[in-house]
């Protein structure tokens, strides 16, 4: 496969309702989609970005400009014939976590249009020691009032799904009224696990507890920063309670894992495909916890559209070992979405492979022109 051409669109989707969390206002979302055209127009790829701030300290900007920069290097597969091409361009990258959403949505690319010139899913390049043809995603409650909670438990229950994350904030009285609010819709008949997005001190951590005992939480998502006063105390009594300690923000390298993992405090991790810099990385990182022992779930970033989801679902395919999964929101939290296939996950949160070349998924270059930002485009083509 000969690669003419590779264009790099900013894209920001709205979503069909408020989703904050604690450190972001969830009304859109801004991605970066990464084109590959090759072999005269006859093969295409695509691959998908979502750089978040506070996790990485990338942006849009800043993930267009790494990836204008990786493909000008020596490394990038012009001529690819073989995926071991695409792991050592991947291989020959920076690791810093700054780059991460980059080499997500470059690699995404390159995988997807290998796949769809060689008439094969991304399945085929990975191990399949921990496969299984079915995976059952869990739902998410993000920040909000007693009523838009209800709407979206409502909704949850309708699709059959009984696992959830719920969002937590600042204000101990509204999370409470989250808690109450799902314990109630649900009959406390859900599996719940709490997620502050690292917003808590060691005080309001404390303030919750009661609330992690009276709605039997499995889960405490990252409730503050690792070098927050009281952090190593909080988690030694959640560890007494039997509530697992699950990291998030701070895992999103292979050292960032191995120090939580000596540290001991954290006994889960959240690994998220875009986070940990695409497949190569992230298959990685899984492995380092399987040796260290620890749990994991596969997650997700929040307004992943149709590329994401569709590679996340790869990803879960590929680990039948995983806690928990989240991700293929898609007809539920976008307005509009840039792939023609729905990938959403059905009744019960069940979901399997995604038949189809490539990622299985065909991206609507009318949507993706329309839906981008024209002045931040780019276009570079084979040297």
């Amino acid at each position: 496969m000969d690669i003419d051409e590779i264009n790099v669109y900013r894209v920001t989707l709205p979503f069909v309702g408020d989703f904050s969390i604690s450190r972001v206002q969830g009304l859109s979302s801004t991605r970066v989609i990464v084109e590959i055209l090759a072999d005269g127009g006859a093969s295409q790829g695509y691959g998908e970005g979502v750089p978040i701030a506070f996790v990485t300290g990338e942006t849009p900007d800043s993930t267009v400009k790494n990836i204008a920069s990786f493909v000008s290097t020596v490394r990038f597969p012009w001529r690819l014939s073989h995926v071991s091409e695409v792991w050592d361009f991947i291989d020959s990258l920076p690791m810093a976590k700054e780059c991460n959403a980059a080499i997500c949505a470059m690699e995404m690319a390159l995988l997807d249009a290998l796949g769809k010139s060689e008439h094969s899913s991304i399945l085929e390049y990975f191990p399949k020691e921990f496969y299984t043809p079915t995976i059952r995603y869990g739902a998410s409650i993000t920040l909000g009032d007693r009523e838009r909670i209800r709407q979206l438990c409502r909704m949850i229950k309708g699709i059959g799904i009984n696992h959830l994350r719920v969002k937590m904030g600042h204000d101990f009285e509204r999370n409470k009224v989250a808690m109450d609010t799902v314990g109630a819709m649900f009959d406390n008949g859900c599996e719940l696990r709490i997620d502050p997005n690292g917003v808590w001190d060691y005080d309001l951590a404390l303030q919750h507890l009661p609330l992690v005992d009276q709605y039997r939480v499995k889960v405490v998502e990252e409730p503050m920063a690792r070098d927050e006063p009281g952090f190593a105390e909080f988690a030694r009594t959640l560890h007494a309670k039997g509530v697992i300690l699950m990291a998030c923000e701070s895992a999103p390298t292979m050292s960032d894992v191995d120090r939580i993992a000596e540290e001991g405090y954290y006994n889960m991790v959240n690994v998220k495909l875009c986070r940990s810099g695409g497949f190569r990385r992230t298959f990685k990182l899984i492995e380092r916890l399987r040796q260290h022992k620890m749990a994991f779930q596969i997650g997700c970033t929040l307004g992943e559209a149709g590329l994401l989801s569709a590679a996340g679902r790869a990803l879960g395919i590929l680990c039948k070992d995983a806690l928990y999964y989240d991700g293929s929101y898609d007809a539920f939290m976008l307005k509009e979405n840039i792939t023609d296939q729905d990938v959403t996950f059905g009744p019960g949160g069940e979901a399997g492979p995604i038949e189809g070349p490539g990622l299985g998924v065909t991206v609507s270059r009318e949507k993706l022109e329309r839906l981008s930002d024209p002045a931040s485009r780019i276009t570079i083509k084979r040297p």
